[in-house]
């Protein structure tokens, strides 16, 4: 039997420093995600929320600190280097093309190929399997991604995410733009994925989306961690007090 104290993180990051010209954007940041865990990234705006996490995805390189990823540093210096490495970020605006039916925009660029010609059936089996691991309806994969709804759309860029079999799905204000049913949709689909043992970070100013599906909660404030908390053993007013006035520097919580 493993001992909980000898699962290593599926992603660590250490003292990371990060500078845009005069503007200091994360300062010593440090953060842990345990496989399989739902992390929420919360702070007010410039917090240095998406810059951490753009850095883990390799968006943009950090000026100092450290990334290991299964307790081996790690030194990718793009998206897909991160992406080998078993990490990917779905942003807001989904980056889907419209015109484009479910199956294709999941194997966008890495279609299937039976001799010079796209295996249009082995991709749509390949779209069917992936969405029905996450429990997603979206009636047809044949159908135009612009005609789903936004929820629809969001569980398309998650369900490619998945395509990469990712240690780690990083989902940049997910719900923001969403209805209710659809967050909910979305909220189920988070569970789903930690049930298949991805562990995620979801960044947002909806505390109780955080509070409903996630394990931890990391607040930040003017590019500094300021404060964790178990979700089980915090409300949403403690996470509000804390990202207003904080909680000191890096308040790393005991195993």
């Amino acid at each position: 039997m493993t001992n909980a104290a000898d699962i290593k993180p599926a992603v660590e990051m250490r003292g990371i420093n990060k500078a845009f010209g005069a503007i200091q954007a994360l300062r010593d940041v440090n953060l842990r995600l345990m496989p399989g865990e739902i992390l929420g990234l919360v702070g007010d705006n410039s917090a240095g929320k998406s810059t951490l996490m753009k850095i883990l995805s390799g968006a943009y390189q950090r000026d100092s600190g450290q990334i290991l990823i299964d307790g081996e540093e790690v030194h990718y210096k793009s998206p897909h280097e991160s992406r080998d490495r078993g990490i990917e970020m779905i942003y807001q605006d989904f980056a889907l093309c419209g015109n484009l039916d479910v199956a294709a925009n999941m194997f966008l660029g890495r279609w299937p190929r039976k001799g010079l010609f796209i295996d249009r059936r082995r991709m749509e089996e390949d779209a069917e399997s992936v969405l029905g691991k996450l429990k997603v309806n979206v009636n047809s994969v044949r159908q135009r991604v612009e005609s789903l709804s936004g929820g629809r759309q969001q569980s398309v860029a998650i369900a490619r995410a998945i395509s990469f079999d990712p240690k780690v799905i990083i989902l940049d204000e997910p719900t923001a733009n969403l209805s209710v049913m659809a967050t909910q949709q979305l909220l189920h689909t988070m569970a789903e994925l930690k049930s298949h043992g991805v562990a995620q970070v979801i960044i947002s100013h909806r505390l109780q989306d955080i509070f409903e599906v996630g394990d931890r909660v990391m607040v930040l404030k003017r590019g500094t961690g300021v404060g964790e908390r178990l979700v089980k053993d915090s409300s949403e007013d403690e996470v509000l007090r804390i990202i207003v006035q904080g909680d000191g520097p890096d308040e790393a919580l005991s195993a």
